[in-house]
């Protein structure tokens, strides 16, 4: 079987794209107040919106039942247009480029909402966007509240890493390992997101052991701190707080609010973010030009950042593509199909390296995209995509296995 090592023979080009054409609509120059932007119609609503999914197989000691948001009223009435009044517009993007259920609500961020059927929204700079799945693949997208088409449109671009060609990765992932050529067709368009560094760190913050639905909450509390942008189906969205502004949140507040402890960690790094030379903005930023072990060791400085939330950041936010988060779950992936020697073992912080060096070795310098799918497939809701008969053959190797191993520790 063919290594694909360092990807060398992998060309990722920037993809050319025609153009779209530009939005019609006008949108007016920033007021004092931001305007309220344009409401989604009720008949693109989904009743079908799937629950959140957990990362943890533990029952969550609490649910964040009680978690206190800050009300943010509307700045005006609300405009509720006929939905033929706003202008999707093509992003050149097939399904098997960008599928949005295998993107935005399997754990890579926390702050987009499903507002319908294959409809997610979400704020990218200071830019409120949906993007939606048509019946054919092709993804559309339509502005609620920018002040530049233009930026907003390259924000966009930026956001979703098009520059990186899915069906090329595809090909030589598929190339170099059986099972992967056996999973990619089923669960393609699998992007992983280039988000915003200060948003990411914060956002994995709140994940220490944690699941996506109290996560999520954690996220629109904090979020909700930043300006509003304007509501769509329901949710309220805002510009993700600035340092300055995190900064002028307590520990008590966020306690008050159901972060436990991860309160004491938002506020220190908030506090070693602004003690940076230069600004926490800026010094993060610069950790993309850095070497993966060099932007993981900058990153575990700051407080409650570990191996797993630093490779996290670094893979989602840094442009380091070849990071490997490694969890219980990935652990199981990885003694499964890359290190089967290891089947029984339990994982100790000595053996993450291990596990991510099987990747990289595998999969190469996009070895974190990899990873990414493979995870995506473990989980329940996406696992239902697959043909059954693949998985009950997959669920008996690894019952089989489980049963000739002991479980014992190096």
């Amino acid at each position: 079987m063919q290594s694909l090592g360092t990807l060398s023979t992998l060309q990722i080009m920037k993809r050319q794209r025609s153009m779209p054409p530009t939005i019609t609509t006008t949108i007016p120059p920033a007021p004092s107040t931001p305007p309220t932007p344009q409401t989604i119609h009720k008949a693109f609503h989904s009743t079908n919106t799937p629950r959140p999914i957990s990362h943890s197989t533990k029952k969550p000691r609490n649910i964040l039942t009680n978690l206190k948001t800050p009300q943010t009223l509307p700045l005006t009435t609300p405009i509720s247009p006929d939905h033929q009044t706003l202008k999707w517009v093509p992003l050149n993007l097939g399904k098997s480029e960008l599928f949005l259920p295998f993107t935005f609500p399997t754990g890579q961020t926390f702050r987009w909402k499903q507002t319908g059927h294959l409809q997610y929204t979400g704020v990218i700079g200071s830019h409120l966007v949906s993007l939606r799945q048509l019946d054919n693949g092709e993804v559309v997208y339509c502005f609620h509240y920018t002040t530049c088409e233009a930026n907003a449109r390259s924000a966009l671009l930026d956001f979703l890493n098009v520059s990186i060609s899915l069906s090329d990765l595809w090909a030589a992932f598929s190339a170099s390992d059986s099972w992967f050529a056996e999973l990619a067709p089923h669960l393609g368009g699998a992007r992983v997101l280039r988000q915003d560094p200060l948003e990411c760190l914060v956002q994995f913050l709140c994940s220490s052991n944690n699941n996506i639905g109290r996560i999520t909450k954690m996220v629109d509390f904090i979020s909700s701190l930043g300006k509003y942008l304007g509501s769509v189906e329901g949710y309220q969205f805002h510009e993700f707080p600035s340092l300055d502004r995190l900064s002028g949140v307590s520990e008590g507040e966020l306690r008050e609010a159901g972060f436990g402890y991860r309160a004491k960690y938002i506020i220190g790094t908030v506090d070693a973010l602004q003690s940076k030379p230069g600004g926490g903005v800026e010094w993060l930023a610069s950790l993309r030009e850095l070497d993966l072990p060099e932007a993981i060791d900058s990153l575990s400085t700051l407080p409650g950042v570990g191996p797993k939330v630093a490779a996290c950041i670094a893979l989602f936010s840094l442009d380091q593509h070849h990071a490997i988060p490694v969890d219980t779950h990935v652990w199981q992936i990885a003694t499964r199909h890359l290190i089967p020697e290891l089947a029984g073992v339990r994982l100790t912080p000595k053996l993450c390296s291990r596990v991510a060096e099987a990747f990289v070795n595998k999969y190469g310098k996009y070895a974190g995209w990899a990873q990414t799918l493979l995870f995506i497939a473990e989980l329940p809701s996406q696992r239902a995509l697959l043909p059954s008969n693949f998985w009950s053959i997959e669920e008996k190797k690894s019952a089989k296995l489980k049963d000739g191993k002991t479980g014992k520790d190096l």
